[in-house]
């Protein structure tokens, strides 16, 4: 799994939509297909939801054009983007070539962005566990996950239902299920956690912090006849707590909380939601 940050500057001030990943993943693909069609249809077509796009984090000007904002020219924008394909090498080296070697710019409909700067890093399942094992091991049994939900998180429940409060049973579920679907095939014996909701349930308390807690309806996708497509989801700040929950609970669901700085959480990640930063506390 890797995780790339672009840092990028805009050209000229300009208006994007208030939730923009819907308009950065069509820049994204955009540039990819420049450079290789196949990985852009690839990550288009992957039932993985294999790229997560955070959009474009940080200082924006207000708008007066209702549900949108602009970009500032005197501001860097952070673009975090994170690969969970088990065929991730190929999707990398596609946002290298066309952010790095070719030069390319991120292009949206009212105006381009300049890419400053392209950074990466990568770690496997394995790794992951590693870290979370060493984690456990150096905290008492009541520590904390604090994860901070930065763009709208849609997850779905059941029949397209997304459910808009970051309950502990539907975020790490969710996480689970991208968990062992992105591993390869020589990690699954070793590396796939056989977790149910209810062991999240029974072994972890939320706690939202209301100052930050809030809920959003965004355009996820467009249908046939252009009519838009929206989920329901959340943002805000949400801290976990392990309530007599065993070692093995305790490693694997720091893991997960982990793995969605690379993943995402929940549906749409290609799309801009579910972008998350974690803590771990003692």
């Amino acid at each position: 799994m890797r995780q790339v940050e672009l840092t990028v500057e805009p050209t000229d001030s300009f208006a994007l939509p208030s939730a923009d990943g819907y308009q950065v993943y069509g820049a994204l693909l955009s540039a990819l297909d420049d450079v290789a069609s196949d990985v852009s249809k690839q990550v288009h077509d992957s039932q993985l939801g294999s790229l997560h796009n955070s959009g474009l984090l940080g200082s924006f000007r207000g708008c007066e054009r209702k549900f949108h904002k602009r970009v500032d020219p005197s501001e860097t924008y952070r673009l975090a983007l994170g690969v969970t394909d088990p065929a991730d090498q190929r999707v990398f080296e596609a946002l290298a070539d066309a952010f790095v070697f070719s030069g390319d710019t991120l292009s949206l409909s009212e105006g381009e962005l300049r890419v400053r700067d392209f950074a990466s890093s990568n770690v496997t399942h394995e790794e992951l566990l590693e870290e979370a094992a060493a984690a456990v091991d150096d905290r008492p049994e009541t520590f904390d996950i604090e994860m901070r939900f930065r763009t709208p998180t849609c997850i779905e429940e059941a029949d397209e239902i997304t459910t808009m409060f970051p309950h502990r049973g539907s975020v790490f579920r969710s996480l689970l299920r991208r968990w062992n679907k992105t591993l390869p095939e020589d990690a699954v014996e070793h590396c796939e956690l056989g977790m149910t909701r209810e062991a999240f349930e029974s072994n972890l308390i939320e706690k939202p912090d209301a100052r930050t807690y809030d809920t959003h309806s965004i355009l996820v996708n467009r249908g046939e006849n252009g009519s838009p497509i929206l989920a329901q989801g959340f943002t805000g700040t949400c801290t976990y707590k392990f309530k007599d929950a065993s070692e093995a609970v305790r490693t694997a669901t720091t893991a997960l909380a982990q793995f969605s700085e690379y993943s995402g959480v929940g549906s749409s990640v290609a799309r801009g939601c579910g972008t998350v930063e974690v803590a771990v506390k003692k």
